[in-house]
């Protein structure tokens, strides 16, 4: 997996209008947004910490909509500025969106596109990476959003080339993040574009949180289907391939189980899931073999045959590539984090017929096509939310400098 992105195209970023100030941040509210993502930008760029060695941004709060903006609680909020006041940033945030099937006012797009085309840098965080895509500011570049909808924002904005692994993507001036504490790391990633190295790990010390999170979003995925795709026929054969993945079958046996060919079922699947039938059946793979390091004593060479790999060898290469680092590592780590109470007493069985409602629900895309009632940001690995950061960052997907 390659953490860089391309380079945007020539022109695609603009010179700041003169109106508009560098050191100036938008953040763009709506009524319904989540009250956590709504704060990270303002706790980032809108408290002085020059004691710290943090340079200061001034910061504008604009609201999206008519207020009074309700959020997370029923809490109601007042922001001391409407649109117009976008026109002198140079970056716009866009925290979080309250629905993503419902369109984002027009009026906000309008402010959106006009900031986009004056030169500033436009960020969403999370679902906010809905907004951006409405505005057509995505179209043609890489993004990423909370691995719950990334299928969603891949199969409505087809243009968006969606990477759900990455916790941030930055393409020069736009970037997206994944959900709720990646925000935290697309923030500290600004400062450190802006500010430098030091500025942004003084910073990470006042929050108490990493100046860099290793790792990408692959270790939250969750293998449920959203309720759009799940009434699909074809689901019923995802539903097939999750049961056997301790068998080693391929896409072209999947498009002969949905009867038809190999064309049409890589057509169909991706219209359904935003994802290549062949991605996604490695995703899978690495996920089980993901749960059996955490939960039995099989050696690697077993886990890989459990979850259908051809060879220990194909196994160790999709998973560092996927997540980092090789299977024995990963256990390792797995286990020297884990209370000893918690630790596996016994062997845990290979993988066996999924319940009727798993049957029916459990699908995913290379994105883990996720189902509508998981909870944002909720990882099999919880308490490790923040991991001990290393040389090379998987997950975070940064434009090339120069």
């Amino acid at each position: 997996m390659s953490h860089d992105s391309a380079a945007a195209p020539e022109g695609a970023v603009r010179k700041l209008s003169g109106r508009r100030r560098r050191e100036i941040v938008a953040v763009l509210l709506f009524s319904g947004g989540p009250i956590f993502e709504s704060s990270i930008p303002l706790s980032v760029f809108g408290i002085d910490r020059q004691d710290a060695g943090v340079p200061r941004y001034r910061l504008l709060v604009c609201a999206g909509e008519d207020g009074p903006l309700r959020t997370t609680g029923g809490l109601e909020l007042s922001a001391p500025h409407g649109l117009e006041a976008i026109a002198r940033a140079g970056t716009v945030v866009v925290p979080a969106w309250r629905s993503i099937t419902s369109p984002p006012p027009e009026e906000a797009l309008d402010a959106l596109r006009r900031a986009h085309e004056e030169g500033a840098r436009i960020v969403g965080l999370c679902t906010g990476a809905f907004v951006l895509a409405a505005a057509g500011l995505l179209d043609g570049r890489p993004a990423t959003t909370h691995w719950m909808y990334a299928p969603t924002l891949a199969k409505r904005y087809p243009s968006v080339h969606v990477d759900p692994r990455e916790l941030f993507v930055d393409d020069g001036d736009v970037l997206t993040s994944a959900g709720t504490a990646a925000g935290i790391d697309l923030c500290l990633h600004i400062v450190r574009t802006d500010h430098g190295t030091e500025a942004a790990g003084a910073l990470a010390r006042r929050l108490v949180v990493p100046p860099r999170r290793s790792g990408g979003q692959e270790r939250y995925l969750d293998r449920s289907l959203p309720e759009e795709i799940g009434a699909d026929p074809l689901a019923e054969v995802v539903a097939w391939a999750l049961e056997h993945l301790h068998e080693q079958f391929d896409v072209e046996t999947l498009a002969a189980r949905a009867y038809m060919s190999r064309r049409t079922f890589d057509r169909r699947f991706r219209s359904l899931t935003g994802s290549a039938p062949l991605q996604w059946l490695i995703t899978q793979r690495v996920l089980q073999a993901q749960r059996l390091l955490e939960t039995s004593d099989y050696s690697v060479d077993e886990v890989a045959g459990r979850c259908g790999f051809r060879s220990p060898v194909a196994l160790r290469g999709h998973f560092r590539r996927q997540l980092g680092s090789s299977p024995a590592a990963y256990r390792a780590a797995y286990r020297a984090r884990r209370p000893q109470s918690e630790k596996p007493a016994d062997v845990v069985e290979g993988p066996g017929p999924l319940p009727a409602q798993s049957r029916r629900t459990a699908a995913a895309s290379t994105f883990g096509l996720p189902g509508a009632t998981a909870s944002a940001d909720t990882g099999r690995h919880g308490p490790e939310l923040y991991a001990a950061a290393r040389a090379t960052l998987p997950g975070q997907r940064e434009r090339p400098v120069g």
